[in-house]
């Protein structure tokens, strides 16, 4: 899978698996891990990168890196789906990006051989895995960051679906 945002030196990604939810439709689909809540889902890695599975079991939540597959071209300013004015697309998670990269911190329910059981899955049956990273409090969270624009309605991602924008 070839991402290229730029006019040169274009990157080459492969998946190393599957990310299947419930979600069979971008339209409806939760915007965010919070508002899938309980949405469970399943990660299949191949055969030849489920090695690199060792040791994940320990971790609470893990961080899912993925192709947005079903988008198509970029925007540079989007109206997203927690606000009614247009916003740069890096101030936004809208899936319309140069790089159709996405990531989602899902809750690791078990791991069983090649497969991950998750929980809190907001990411389209069948999307394509770039990589897994665990997720790490001590790295990843900073409470008393500032997030802009989002600081206001961040709370409403639990309860806004997508209605297909994005395609």
């Amino acid at each position: 899978m070839q991402q290229n945002g730029g006019d040169e030196n274009p990157i080459t990604f492969f998946p190393i698996g599957t990310i299947h939810s419930p979600f069979h439709d971008i339209a409806g689909m939760p915007i965010q891990p919070n508002g899938a809540r309980g949405e469970r889902g399943t990660v299949e890695i191949a055969d030849r990168f489920a090695g690199g599975l060792k040791d994940l079991d320990g971790f609470a939540r893990i961080i899912l890196i993925y192709s947005f597959h079903k988008c198509t071209g970029h925007d540079l300013h989007v109206k997203p789906f927690l606000d009614p004015a247009h916003r740069g697309i890096f101030a936004t998670r809208s899936p319309r990006r140069p790089n159709a990269i996405g990531l989602s911190v899902v809750r690791l329910v078990s791991v069983n051989g090649s497969t991950l059981v998750v929980d809190d899955v907001d990411v389209l049956d069948g999307t394509p895995l770039l990589d897994i990273k665990p997720y790490v409090p001590a790295f990843d969270a900073y409470p008393d960051s500032c997030c802009g624009w989002l600081e206001s309605v961040a709370k409403n991602a639990e309860s806004v679906r997508s209605d297909g924008r994005f395609r």
